[in-house]
């Protein structure tokens, strides 16, 4: 499924190189935590604060995120960008975007396909959880399960994680 796919995690920004669930956010989760203050999602923030979740990204989902919170509702609500760059600087590990086979679930909307690539690619070697809003992203949730890769809306994510 993922043509021998390897993803070196490059160490916490501490330097230290501890073992835990990754943990891939996308864009709109990402918003509600950084840009909107969404009060529902404080213990999967706190789990990432913690690094009891380790957030893995590409370059490509910080990319989208500061196009996106630049334009439409997000732009309105003014979003701090230093805040921002310090959450991805302090809790996110940057991975080069993986090349799959064409045999994978597939993204109704092409933007979204990257976090499920990066999913599968993680998931191959390490328990992966990709959180998200999107409804595209979501439907792959199935597919996805079968090749190892849980994908959860954060309410789901939450009630698995409760207590």
């Amino acid at each position: 499924m993922t043509d021998a796919v390897s993803i070196t995690l490059p160490p916490l920004p501490d330097n230290t190189a501890a073992p835990g669930r990754l943990v891939i956010l996308d864009t709109q989760v990402v918003m509600d935590w950084l840009v909107f203050d969404e009060s529902t999602l404080l213990p999967l923030i706190a789990a990432v604060e913690s690094r009891h979740l380790h957030w893995v990204a590409t370059a490509a989902m910080k990319a989208e995120l500061l196009h996106v919170i630049g334009r439409g509702v997000a732009a309105r609500y003014s979003p701090d960008l230093q805040r921002v760059e310090t959450a991805f600087t302090q809790h996110c590990r940057f991975v080069e975007e993986p090349s799959l086979s064409i045999a994978r679930p597939r993204c109704s909307d092409t933007d979204d396909q990257k976090f499920i690539d990066l999913g599968l690619a993680l998931a191959a070697t390490a328990p992966t959880w990709l959180i998200s809003r999107d409804r595209a992203v979501l439907k792959v949730a199935k597919r996805a399960a079968r090749l190892g890769l849980p994908i959860l809306s954060p309410a789901a994510w939450l009630k698995l994680n409760a207590g």
